[in-house]
């Protein structure tokens, strides 16, 4: 499978081994360019660890098999969950922001919809079903300009529980949209993920999510009952980072997840490959894992 350079159709440590999987379990229980766009303030070269700390994953935790995977998977990654109508997230792994990439077209789409009265288009589909970057493009400068386009897409993170992140108006590296270059946590994408639900018009976002085109599919793709959105993109170096967030729908409810991953290798497939080698641990640990629904769902 070869998809990537996402720049103009963007296809898409253990240091905080858990940043509450056990906690929680006691609360609550574009096409192939590059999916580029670099963060308001430049992406370490590491991967940094904003989590309150490490916290003993217990044996057979998904924390526990998520630790054990690690050391195998050959580069770093990281994935967070948190149930809808939740307030807790749990994060696990060694890799914990970056650059959006397309990821960000979710809460862009979602602006746009804002501003237009709920009116679907086909550079909306365009944008979340095939990671299309000029689709994406034109709806970024239908909000205005780049400082209102910025605005109403921060905006959206906010009203979706985000309130950390930054989206820039401006292109830190012009080869790639300002948007994707946000710097986007995987635990804030998670909280946003699990308020998605819950917003004005996502309906209309998350049912495209549910229909990613095939050769966009790995990872997250592989779950049943699932809707998302992939992003990937190279840093300066060429390396390859890989993500993805969205819904897993389970019998007690919703869990909003995050994942991503940059192999040592710097390829766009390697770092597929560490994704498709982590989501099969959602699935042995489904069960067991947060979930739920908004309040506007009742």
């Amino acid at each position: 499978m070869r998809v990537p350079t996402e720049p103009n159709r963007w296809r898409r440590s253990l240091g905080a081994a858990v940043c509450g999987l056990a906690l929680l379990a006691s609360a609550a229980c574009s096409h192939a360019t590059n999916d580029t766009a670099a963060p308001v303030n430049p992406i370490p070269a590491r991967p940094t660890d904003t989590s309150p700390g490490p916290v003993v994953a217990l044996p057979g935790t998904l924390a526990a098999d998520f630790a054990s995977l690690l050391p195998t998977l050959g580069g770093h990654a990281g994935m967070a969950i948190m149930a809808v109508g939740g307030d807790t997230v749990a994060s696990m792994g060694d890799w914990t922001t970056g650059a959006a990439w397309s990821t960000m077209k979710v809460p862009l789409t979602l602006a746009v919809l804002n501003s237009n009265g709920n009116t679907p288009s086909y550079a909306m589909s365009a944008a979340i079903t095939e990671s299309d970057n000029n689709a994406a493009d034109s709806l970024w400068q239908s909000l205005g300009t780049p400082d209102q386009a910025a605005q109403s897409v921060q905006k959206i993170l906010q009203q979706g529980g985000d309130t950390t992140t930054r989206v820039p108006s401006i292109r830190a590296r012009a080869d790639y949209s300002a948007f994707g270059q946000a710097a986007w946590a995987l635990g804030d994408q998670a909280r946003f993920a699990a308020h998605l639900p819950c917003l004005p018009d996502a309906s209309t976002v998350t049912d495209l999510m549910g229909k990613v085109v095939p050769g966009q599919q790995w990872g997250l793709g592989h779950l049943d009952n699932v809707v998302f959105k992939g992003g990937w993109g190279p840093d300066p170096s060429g390396n390859y980072l890989v993500r993805q967030f969205g819904l897993v729908t389970t019998p007690n409810g919703q869990m909003a997840v995050a994942i991503a991953a940059q192999a040592n290798s710097g390829s766009f497939d390697d770092g597929t490959a560490m994704l498709n080698k982590i989501v099969p641990l959602i699935t042995q640990h489904l069960s067991a894992l947060p979930a739920g629904t908004c309040a506007a769902a009742h």
